[in-house]
């Protein structure tokens, strides 16, 4: 079992039935419509619902940013690549790479935007990065419990695996030399890769197929954005 806190991470994780819930806590001292929603799911869903001081709510999630909801629940499910690439919500694969993010707010972010554009999925590495766990569930506002995510054991293989489908591989990199909005994403699958403010691993980049840059003012998208305001671009 795993924590999930806030409200919409938890309202999300409700709605989208992929978790079992052993119970949702909810602080005695909050009473508005918000948090009455999520009650009212929490009995629609049949979960049990425990009525805690705030303090303990603070004491399950090991942080006071719960907004007095907790809730303890079944990991969340990765997918596989093939699950991923199977997942096309329209005529062209939309699918994020993104190798070594260690900051669970610029993946959160990165989920939230990634969802609300339509996304078919995410693909992440096993190791040195970040998973997703309780504060990534909170940045994304509940996007993550929507967004199919797989983990592979190394991000140039699946890039190469993904290339023998016929889908072209888009790098987001300060080296690149197209512009990101120069690109005509308007082919056969695209689909685009990040990586951390460092800038991607270079057998990242010698797998993509196009290599496109972001600039603001003078300046590389590395020396200006984070990750997760990269993918908000």
């Amino acid at each position: 079992m795993e924590v999930i806190y806030g409200i919409n991470a938890v309202e999300e994780a409700l709605k989208s039935r992929g978790r079992a819930f052993d119970y949702v806590a909810v602080s005695k001292d909050r009473q508005d419509a918000r948090l009455q929603r999520v009650i009212a799911a929490c009995r629609s869903a049949g979960v049990p619902i425990r009525f805690e001081p705030r303090d303990q709510l603070t004491r399950i999630a090991r942080t006071a940013a719960h907004q007095g909801v907790v809730a303890m629940a079944a990991q969340k499910k990765y997918d596989d690549l093939d699950g991923i690439l199977a997942h096309k919500r329209a005529e062209f694969h939309f699918v994020l790479l993104l190798d070594g993010v260690e900051d669970p707010h610029n993946l959160g972010a990165l989920m939230r935007t990634a969802d609300a554009a339509g996304a078919d999925g995410m693909v992440i590495p096993e190791r040195r990065a970040v998973g997703v766990n309780a504060t990534v569930a909170k940045a994304s506002a509940g996007a993550s419990e929507h967004i199919p995510v797989a983990k592979v054991t190394n991000i140039g293989r699946a890039i190469e695996e993904i290339k023998t489908q016929n889908i072209w591989v888009v790098g987001l990199d300060e080296r690149g030399t197209q512009s990101y909005d120069e690109v005509d994403y308007r082919c056969t699958a695209p689909l685009c890769l990040a990586r951390k403010v460092t800038g991607y691993t270079s057998r990242c980049a010698r797998s993509a197929i196009i290599l496109s840059r972001y600039n603001v003012g003078q300046r590389t998208f590395s020396e200006c954005l984070s990750c997760g305001g990269r993918g908000d671009v």
